[in-house]
This record gives C-alpha cells, structure tokens and sequence, in this order.
C-alpha cells in the first residue's frame, strides 16, 4: 500500500488540520441550551465559587445527577482562559487528542501510518462533534477507552506494569466521569472475551488486583464521601435514580435536572449507524465477510465485543441520545486500522470521509456571513451581550436558560410571576426582562404598555422597562 507513504504524511496533515477547525469552532460558537450550556454554567459557578466537591446548576441548587469530573475540567480551564466558550471545551478537545495519542500504537503495530487511526476517529461525526462539546459523555469516552485499552496491553504483556494500573486509574476516573456506568460499559465485554478465550489465568496473574482495587478507591471513594456528607441523599439520587429507574422510564418524575428524552426501543442503533458513517458501514461489511475467522482473532472480537455491547445494552433503553454511541468510536477506529490494506478503493474511502468534515467546514463559513445568525441560534450569548449593562439588572420570565446564566455571569434573576412583575414596575427603576416568545403572548396585555421590545432571537425577546 503506498497511498499517504511519502515522508510528511497528508494523514498528519489531515489530523492537524481537522483538530485546528475544531479548536477554531471551540472558540466561536455560541454555547447551546439546553445541554451544553447547563453544564457550561455549572462549571463557571464551581470556578467562581470554588466549590469543588459540590456542582451547582444554580447558586446554592446542588446537581446531583452527574460527578464533578467533566467541571472540575471545565473550571479549571476558566480559571486559567477566563469565562469563554474556548475555555470551557478546552478540555474535551485535550481528552480526544489523549485518545487519538493513545490508539496510534496500533497503527504502528500493522506498520501503518500513525496518524490513521486518529484521521479516522475525526471523520467520524460523533467524534468530531464531541471534539470540544461540553459533555459528561466525552470523559466517559475517554474512561472506557483508558480501561479497555490497559487491559489489553495488560494481558498481551507482562513487562510493562503502567498499563496494569492505568486500568484501575480509568475504572476510577470513571467514576467520577458519570459514576457506576463505567463498569455496566466495561466489564461484560471483558468477562466474555476472558471467558471464550479461557484467559482466566492470565487476567488474574497480569495484575496486581489489591493495589489497582486500593488505587482505584483512593480515586473515586473521597469525593462521593464528601459529596453525601455535605449533601445528604446525592448517592440515593444518582445511584437508584439515575442509573436504574431513568434507564427504565424516560419520563421518571424523579428526575430534578433533565428534560424527557424519550426514544423509540432499538434507535441506539440508528444512531450508530447515522453518526458513524462511512466508517461503520465498513466494518459491518468486513465482520460479515470474516464472520468465521473473528472467533480466532483475540484482537478482532475484543474490539467488537467492546462495539457491539455498548449499543446492545442501551437497547431496551426508554431514556437516551446520540452521545450515548461516544466509548465505542474508538473500536470503530482500530477495527479499521487493522483491515486497513484490506480495502479496495482506499483512496475514494478516504474522501468520502472528509464529506462531513467539509460540509461542517462549508456551513460555518456561510453562517458567518450570514446577518440572522444571532436571531437563529439556540443561545441567548447575543441578547445577553449586546443589550445588558451592569446598571440595570436583567430578568428571565418564570424560568431561565442556561446560556443567559452563563453570558450574564449569574447576574440574571427570575421573576416568577405577575405580582413579582408589578411589584418590579411599580418600583419605578429601569429593567431588563428575557421571555420566551410563546409565554410572552400568553401574559396579560396590560403588561405590554410598559415593556418595550429591543432586541430577539427565534426563541426569547428582550424587554426593557423604563420609568
């Protein structure tokens, strides 16, 4: 194979180039609601209030469904980058290209190009998107990937003893990352390989289970300790609720943080199949065309094993969404790699992988010079910085966003209904009022005489009162 062999690889080049425009969409894109900037928000009040053993989705309102690993790198990052979007997804891009550092060795290993298998995590939709996207689900991703790679390079040798504590550093890690589900996403693919491949012996030898058992304790236990202690009931709340009866009710009325997700029983696979394209579609054909020659190759089902059960377990799920699909891109990757002087037509492959890459590349360019970016965007950030100052307090109608939160520095406060609102315009001072254009018709004409509407996106106007 002498495509992409000459000295300066184009895949190194292609890998840089993909990491830059996500570094570059990192810093000019506006944090969305409802997600992103809820966690965004969560993380500035942890970064100003310095907080660190309890997030807060509001000041003073703990949040109990996520652990704090994700806002402990996101307020950091805002304590040395300032409150900006660069500096809250920061630390996404950081743990991806951790990824693409760590999967190079199996490149390297079929003497293939080392940037391989990173260029095709990064035409991988998904991945991609979450190369900077504020979200819980990429340090999982980056957990499992961490467990699931150590054990292997664990097993296959026995010389080099970082990878047998680097297992129970991610098994720890993800603990903090989204709790228990490290272990639901980890140990039933590494059970069943274990157990066909009759490697019983060597997984027990391999590692030394007290220390890796005692370092992943002193990893995880202290902050869920100290969480429960200062909080009372969090460990009920994430534990039962989060992971057992929102798995298996999607409108759960438990639920304090969320909004419903509901989805149709087997659309993890849809989604799969659609944010992994093209790169999927090649891997069903080649475990279709091998289907009898997997069962011998250690190396091959590990990896489907860790594909095919993230999926399979989120199947019967009523409560989920796409970034669920996050810790099983990597074994797309080094599926891949390693049937990588197998493909024909390679180089026609590797084009059609750059099609979702050049049409996000296409589209931010035009919504840059497009004059209604501001009114269609799913953040407040424009209404908030264009029309706030610090003499006249600003207001949301009964509920607020998250993006108003984090663009107005929690300044923004709620009035939560009509006699709070006269009690504010009989006060005579000047105020700033953000409500969404569907609770704005249903409010009480009387109330329009005395606000006027300067500016609005698709979603909320911004009402200011003047005496």
């Amino acid at each position: 194979m002498t495509l992409f062999s000459k000295k300066i690889s184009p895949f190194a080049l292609l890998v840089i180039a993909l990491l830059l425009f996500r570094a570059v969409l990192n810093y000019s894109i506006p944090l969305m609601d409802k997600t992103e900037a809820r966690y965004a928000e969560i993380s500035r009040i942890m970064a100003e209030t310095n907080d660190f053993i309890t997030p807060k989705i509001d000041y003073n309102v703990p949040f109990w469904a996520k652990p704090p690993l994700s806002t402990w790198l996101s307020a950091i990052s805002i304590k040395v980058f300032g409150e900006n979007e660069f500096a809250v997804r920061f630390p996404y891009l950081i743990l991806n290209i951790l990824v693409l550092l760590l999967i190079g060795r199996y490149a390297k290993e079929k003497k293939l190009n080392f940037f391989i298998p990173a260029f095709v995590l990064l035409t991988i939709p998904e991945f991609l998107i979450h190369a900077g996207v504020v979200s819980t689900d990429t340090a999982l991703a980056f957990c499992v990937t961490l467990v699931m790679i150590s054990f292997w390079e664990a097993v296959k040798t026995t010389n080099n003893h970082l990878w047998k504590y680097l297992f129970f550093i991610g098994l720890g890690l993800g603990m903090l990352a989204k709790g228990p589900i490290i272990f639901i996403l980890t140990a039933p693919p590494i059970f069943v390989w274990m157990v066909f491949f009759k490697e019983y012996k060597t997984v027990w030898k391999n590692f030394n289970w007290f220390l890796g058992i005692l370092l992943f304790a002193i990893i995880a236990v202290p902050w869920y300790y100290l969480a429960e202690l200062k909080t009372p009931g969090f460990i009920d709340y994430f534990i039962v609720g989060e992971h057992f009866k929102r798995f298996f009710d999607s409108s759960w009325q438990g639920d304090k943080y969320g909004f419903p997700k509901s989805q149709p029983m087997g659309m993890i696979w849809l989604f799969l199949i659609a944010f992994a394209i093209p790169w999927i579609l090649l891997v069903i054909q080649k475990v279709w065309q091998k289907k009898l020659a997997i069962l011998k190759d250690k190396w091959v089902l590990f990896l489907l094993l860790w594909l095919l059960w993230t999926p399979g377990f989120f199947t019967v799920s009523k409560s989920l969404i796409h970034p669920y699909i996050m810790p099983v891109m990597v074994p797309i990757a080094l599926l891949i790699t390693y049937w990588w002087e197998e493909f024909k037509h390679i180089k026609r492959i590797v084009y059609i992988s750059l099609i979702f890459p050049g049409l996000a590349l296409i589209l931010f360019i035009g919504i840059q010079f497009n004059p209604k970016l501001e009114y269609y965007i799913n953040s407040d950030k424009y209404l908030i910085s264009n029309n706030t100052t610090k003499e006249i307090p600003l207001y949301c109608w009964k509920i607020k966003s998250y993006s108003s939160q984090f663009y107005s520095k929690g300044a923004v406060k709620v009035i939560k209904n009509e006699q709070e609102l006269i009690n504010h315009i009989n006060k005579g001072n000047s105020f700033l009022l953000l409500i969404s254009h569907k609770r704005f018709k249903k409010m009480d004409p009387v109330y329009f005489k005395s606000l006027q509407e300067i500016d609005k996106n698709n979603k909320n106007g911004m009402y200011l009162f003047k005496k």
